[in-house]
């Protein structure tokens, strides 16, 4: 069979609703990666806490964090098609600076490897670190590089209201992107930034045509990805939006093991 990327999403996805990964993913994944297959996590997270999941997988491949602004292959710094692709930290201080204007109630700048925040209140959440070594409170002091992303909390009735003031002074810089779920923000990334950027580079780099990419998700953010992808597999439990243009869709949930039992099925793995 003909080497494919499959490029997985982490939460809602690869990760059961617990944001562990089962043992029969772990062990599909693996298999198919001794097959010779590219099997690449694609994900929203940044790097800092995906990195744990990556180990535990343990292939040897890219990756993909902050929704495509970086693809990179840990712990080879000269993997050739990597790019990290960042904001003008001015935005993060002029929003910093309109932080009760605009009624946002928490402002994180998120660097490679450290969080910036203006609020030492992190939400309870995967996404946030209980080790608290490589959390700094934001200020010209502590930011003193450009961030990857932004990540805004407010009541939810306003976020639309917050993207579109910065849409109004950064539009041409900008893409602003919604989460839902349990953890409602609004995530700022770099303009034309999503994850089928970083799907693409690592498929032309390997020489994988795009009718041999898999690729799997369950939210917006997925939406380009599975576009892009020969084959865009929705999960069971994705957002409809998410499974209006996908191709296919999972017949069981991430917390019933759906990425897993969907490659052992397409193939033809034994369990």
């Amino acid at each position: 069979m003909k080497q494919h990327l499959i490029a997985i999403d982490l939460d809602g996805t690869t990760l059961n609703n617990q944001s562990k990964v089962s043992p029969l993913t772990i062990q599909t994944l693996q298999t198919l990666d001794q097959m010779g297959h590219l099997v690449c996590i694609v994900t929203g997270r940044p790097y800092r806490n995906s990195e744990a999941i990556y180990r535990q997988l343990n292939i040897q491949a890219p990756m993909v964090n902050f929704n495509g602004a970086l693809c990179h292959f840990p712990g080879n710094d000269q993997w050739i098609p990597s790019y990290h692709v960042c904001l003008d930290k001015e935005m993060a201080f002029e929003l910093f600076s309109h932080q009760e204007q605009l009624e946002i109630n928490l402002l994180c700048a998120e660097g490679r490897d450290q969080l910036f925040t203006t609020s030492m209140a992190l939400p309870d959440s995967p996404f946030y670190p209980v080790d608290r070594s490589h959390v700094y409170r934001l200020s010209r002091e502590s930011l003193t590089y450009d961030p990857t992303a932004l990540t805004i909390f407010s009541h939810e009735s306003k976020q639309k209201e917050i993207e579109q003031n910065i849409l109004t002074v950064y539009g041409d810089q900008v893409s602003v992107r919604t989460w839902g779920g349990q953890l409602p923000c609004l995530e700022v990334v770099r303009k034309g930034i999503n994850k089928a950027i970083g799907v693409k580079a690592i498929a032309e780099f390997y020489r994988i045509p795009q009718e041999a990419i898999l690729a799997f998700g369950d939210e917006e953010n997925d939406l380009e990805m599975l576009t892009y992808a020969g084959l865009g597999v929705a999960m069971k439990n994705a957002n409809p939006e998410l499974v209006k243009v996908s191709q296919d869709q999972t017949d069981f949930t991430n917390d019933e093991d759906g990425l897993a039992r969907y490659l052992i099925q397409y193939f033809g793995l034994t369990n």
